[in-house]
């Protein structure tokens, strides 16, 4: 996992002084450039690591700071193994604050004169991980809701379907997945009296209770959460069918990535592909970047839509 790979990369540079990018790779059985992201990861927690290029270069601690991780306390180590496998918390929740008191037990035996360049390098170098245009969504909920996983705990909360309606339920908890940013709750429901899948913004309320879960032996979060993306993709493709047809030349193979390709026939030295975008609003926005490579052939309504804009950037531009 990676949180042990950034624990034995701090331990064998603080043991060993000095070690190349691919000695470490070696040593952890992994690519150098994984080894760089590591590093990377490792600096912009406020780790004082060093690299210098050369034949007697490497990677090393800034003199005088010592890995202690002895000192961190249980949850502090749990929170670093979510940072690890890519789940860090944001914002000034609970979770947030005790990555960092782990991070600062990690910085505690650096000598007195490094600490004006801590300081320095905090000031003058900033991690940001929200997108240009769209905030991630708040989850108000988030610390409760670890909490009750890894501990166990029968959970009470409101949840707000998609369709606005809020519903009472009784929740066992069985884990916490994140998927491109957003948190999902995996538990048992006993109102439904079947595991399914929670989306954590859509909680109105949570509350915590004494009671406690058992999860299933059975039971993998893992094989879950396979079965469950499969059936919603599945359950989209059926539910929203809106059929495009693209006459692309051959050699612009490009134009279908990310694209979920329905027919392709032969069209002279074209060819005719027809693609899945949903629903006309979707497609009207997918396919005007396609223009360029691709002519939109039907249906007629969003061949209207594509030459009503054609002929408005014509006045445009002339």
């Amino acid at each position: 996992m990676r949180l042990h790979r950034l624990i034995a990369i701090l331990l064998l540079v603080e043991s060993r002084g000095k070690m190349k990018a691919k000695e470490l790779a070696e040593a952890l059985e992994t690519s150098v450039r994984s080894i760089y992201r590591d590093i990377d990861v490792l600096a912009e927690s406020g780790i004082p690591l060093v690299a210098t290029p050369g034949p007697n270069g490497g990677i090393a601690l800034i003199e005088g700071y010592t890995v202690n991780l002895r000192r961190l306390h249980g949850e502090e180590v749990v929170q670093l193994f979510l940072t690890g496998r890519g789940m860090p918390a944001g914002g000034s929740t609970g979770t947030s604050l005790l990555l960092q008191n782990a991070l600062l037990k990690l910085e505690a035996s650096l000598p007195d004169h490094y600490q004006e360049d801590i300081r320095t390098a905090l000031s003058r170098f900033l991690f940001d991980a929200e997108p240009w245009w769209s905030a991630q969504p708040e989850v108000p909920y988030l610390e409760a809701l670890r909490t009750a996983v890894w501990r166990g705990r029968k959970l009470m909360v409101e949840y707000r379907k998609g369709s606005g309606e809020n519903s009472l339920r009784k929740l066992h908890p069985y884990g916490l997945i994140v998927k491109q940013g957003e948190w999902y709750l995996a538990a048992y429901c006993e109102r439904a009296r079947d595991v399914r899948t929670f989306k954590c913004e859509r909680f109105t309320a949570v509350t915590v209770l004494d009671e406690t879960c058992t999860i299933p032996e059975q039971f993998s979060l893992q094989k879950y959460w396979s079965q469950a993306e499969r059936a919603f993709i599945h359950a989209s493709r059926e539910r929203e069918v809106y059929p495009v047809i693209l006459r692309t030349r051959v050699k612009n193979e490009q134009v279908l990535q990310g694209l979920e390709v329905m027919n392709i026939e032969a069209d002279g030295i074209a060819r005719l592909v027809t693609v899945n975008m949903y629903d006309y609003s979707s497609a009207c926005m997918k396919v005007m970047p396609l223009l360029v490579q691709a002519e939109v052939v039907g249906p007629p309504e969003l061949r209207e839509y594509v030459s009503h804009h054609v002929q408005l950037w014509n006045r445009i531009y002339n």
